[in-house]
């Protein structure tokens, strides 16, 4: 019985969200045939001027229909002074029709506006069935329906068709009226019902003070050529119970979802400009220019001793090793390989000298291979943080457990310290503007050892920069060589262009799209490896108006090849912050590793580098002063070797951030930037 009696209560709540549902799409189409008999009026006066143009209205008015899904909460049981239930009545759901005109305000391209409906709105429902002491269910519903005055504020998040509403509603009640009906008991099948007792509600309130938010989103039904525009906004909006307690007496409140349309049209203003007096898009002759790639007579290959600085940088407050530096998993170890370490690149790392910066990012595990294959090796690890001792040594307990964990390192090998400051000084305490900057270039931890296998040649000092490692640097295509696609006065009249090149065989490539006039496409990245072709290039742009122009070219391009290759040598010389002498203890390094590598007749080029802390001026000089000093220390080398016709190119950039071989982002960075390089380009 109790299964038939649940089967009767969700038929009867499916038929009235059917019933809801239905009165809402009959509601729509009645709304559209009278926007459709509306807009053609207006059509017929659009015809004779489609030249004018309106803006959009501001005020709007129309009508709002929709259904109101109605949630019963709480508990309601003594109906009026003459009817009480033998029980409480508690849950239930109804749907009922809701209808108001629309008053709507927005200036055009503004966030917020205005909104009012007025009208009727339907609270009705049904409550769950109860079973009463005689086992009989019972039914109440209710046409609970209010006059409803809903003031809204509008938002328009995005200055689009999308908005927000929200406001108070406040309801006047207009009808309170109930049905209860008694069934019999199923055991009992000969019984006559009772009969169904209706009434109204008693101790109801006569006024409703609550709240509602709600989104829509407006369809335009008419274009800009219309004075008067129709729009079609679907919307949906909820009801909270906060304030929706029907009776003065009881629990029973409400929570109302209501979804529908809302049909408004409001008058534009004739714009002062016509159509036809709007200058036309002047589409541009567009214009190829083809560089057909070169193959030169002489491309130069780098070879670069790179410095591996000794100092790990940590973040201000932080003591584990920085995402910058790549760190391995075990199971990585056994491939990695100092002549390959570009292969184990940073994460999100990008930038000037990627390449360089990916070395010595990679100093943790260069340092850990090493100490694998020379097992008598030791270091020491010194922290220096301004936050203590204790605070650099966490520092450097976080790279020896690195080592320690990842390379298998016998913890016995590395020794750990912990310093207030760094050992040598990162900061000059008569420039505190630049304090903070100083300070993130001490936070450091210094790697020292006495081990030659570990250290650069020549060097034993406790600041001894590891044993560098070459890098080679392959010549790529110069950027001469590229194509060159040129689409004269293309950013005023497109909003962006592309490329279509199709080859010989019927092959298509797209490239692009593009904003910009000229573009530089590697000739590789055209051709692949065939030596040279024919093309059809079309450029097609799209201009502002969304119309499409397409210009066609035949061009003959020819793939840039290397051709005779010369090697130079390249070598650098670090310093510590704000010192012009540290090059006295690479002078055994200069006289012994890089001058031999100077023949007669070889070029040699010097340039000297700061980092961008201190004055622009003090920095200029400062790199010259290094540049020097490296410069008479390879002259006196030559010198006594008896190499001759030597030619010296020397310059000091100071803290130029476009010439400085890396960035400043970072202290290990600006470390690289206190630099002297030095270039040595052989004769033939």
């Amino acid at each position: 019985m109790k299964k038939l009696i649940d089967f009767k209560k969700r038929s009867h709540r499916l038929c009235s969200l059917n019933m809801g549902l239905k009165s809402l799409m009959i509601s729509t189409l009645l709304m559209l045939g009278m926007t459709s008999m509306l807009s053609a009026q207006e059509n017929q006066v659009a015809k004779e001027s489609q030249e004018v143009t309106y803006s959009k209205p501001s005020w709007y008015f129309g009508v709002a229909v929709g259904n109101n899904f109605n949630y019963y909460r709480g508990s309601t049981q003594m109906l009026n002074a003459d009817f009480t239930s033998s029980k409480a009545f508690h849950n239930g759901f109804g749907t009922g029709l809701y209808l108001a005109p629309v008053i709507e305000y927005q200036k055009e391209d503004a966030r917020f506006g205005f909104m009012f409906q007025a009208g009727y709105d339907s609270r009705k429902g049904d409550f769950n069935q109860i079973i009463n002491p005689c086992n009989c269910p019972a039914d109440l519903s209710t046409k609970l329906n209010y006059i409803t005055l809903e003031p809204s504020l509008r938002f328009t998040p995005f200055k689009s068709v999308f908005y927000l509403y929200g406001g108070p509603r406040l309801a006047y009640i207009n009808n309170k009226s109930f049905t209860y009906k008694q069934g019999i008991n199923p055991n009992f099948p000969n019984q006559v019902a009772p009969a169904d007792i209706k009434g109204n509600f008693s101790a109801v309130e006569n006024t409703i003070l609550s709240m509602q938010i709600g989104a829509g989103f407006d369809i335009p039904l008419s274009s800009n050529h219309h004075k008067t525009q129709f729009v079609l906004s679907p919307f949906v909006a909820f009801h909270p119970y906060f304030g929706q307690n029907p009776r003065k007496i009881e629990t029973w409140n409400l929570t109302t979802l209501r979804a529908g349309i809302v049909l408004k049209f409001g008058r534009g203003h004739k714009n002062e400009t016509p159509v036809e007096k709007i200058e036309p898009i002047i589409y541009p002759k567009v214009a190829f220019s083809v560089n057909a790639p070169e193959n030169f007579s002489e491309v130069k290959r780098v070879i670069e001793t790179f410095p591996l600085r000794n100092y790990i940088y940590f973040d201000n407050y932080e003591t584990s090793i920085p995402a910058r530096y790549v760190l391995l998993q075990k199971n990585q170890v056994k491939d990695f390989k100092e002549d390959q370490v570009e292969l184990f690149t940073p994460v999100d790392f990008s930038g000037r000298s990627k390449r360089e910066m990916t070395v010595y990012y990679n100093v943790l595990n260069v340092l850990g291979i090493r100490m694998q294959a020379s097992q008598k090796t030791k270091i020491t690890l010194v922290g220096s943080s301004v936050a203590g001792e204790q605070d650099a040594k966490l520092m450097a307990n976080t790279v020896k457990d690195y080592l320690v964990t990842t390379f298998k390192i016998d913890a016995a090998r590395i020794a750990v310290e912990g310093r207030a400051d760094a050992k040598i000084p990162s900061e000059n305490l008569d420039r505190i503007h630049e304090l903070g900057i100083l300070g993130e270039g001490s936070r450091r931890v210094v790697i020292e050892s006495n081990s030659p296998e570990l250290l650069m040649e020549f060097r034993s000092d406790p600041n001894a920069p590891l044993k560098p490692i070459k890098i080679t640097i392959e010549p790529e295509a110069p950027v001469e060589s590229y194509v060159t696609f040129r689409a004269d006065k293309s950013e005023k009249a497109f909003k962006s262009w592309k490329l279509e090149l199709t080859d010989e065989d019927g092959f298509i490539q797209n490239f692009g799209p593009y904003t910009q006039e000229e573009v530089k496409i590697p000739g590789e990245a055209i051709l692949g490896t065939k030596p040279q072709g024919n093309y059809n290039v079309a450029m097609i742009g799209t201009t502002k108006s969304d119309s499409i122009v397409r210009e066609e070219t035949l061009v003959h391009m020819v793939l840039w090849q290397k051709s005779k290759i010369r090697e130079s040598l390249k070598f650098s010389v670090i310093y510590e912050y704000d010192d012009a002498q540290a090059v006295k203890i690479y002078e055994k390094y200069l006289s012994e590793v890089v001058a031999p590598k100077i023949k007669s007749g070889d070029k040699v080029i010097i340039h000297g580098h700061t980092d961008v802390i201190g004055e622009e001026t003090y920095n200029l000089k400062l790199s010259i002063d290094r540049a020097n000093d490296v410069k008479n220390i390879l002259e006196i080398s030559l010198l006594k070797a008896g190499t001759k016709n030597v030619e010296f190119e020397l310059n000091g950039y100071g803290e130029d951030v476009d010439l400085a071989p890396f960035g400043n982002k970072f202290p290990e960075e600006r470390a690289y930037n206190r630099t002297v390089t030095i270039e040595i380009i052989p004769k033939n």
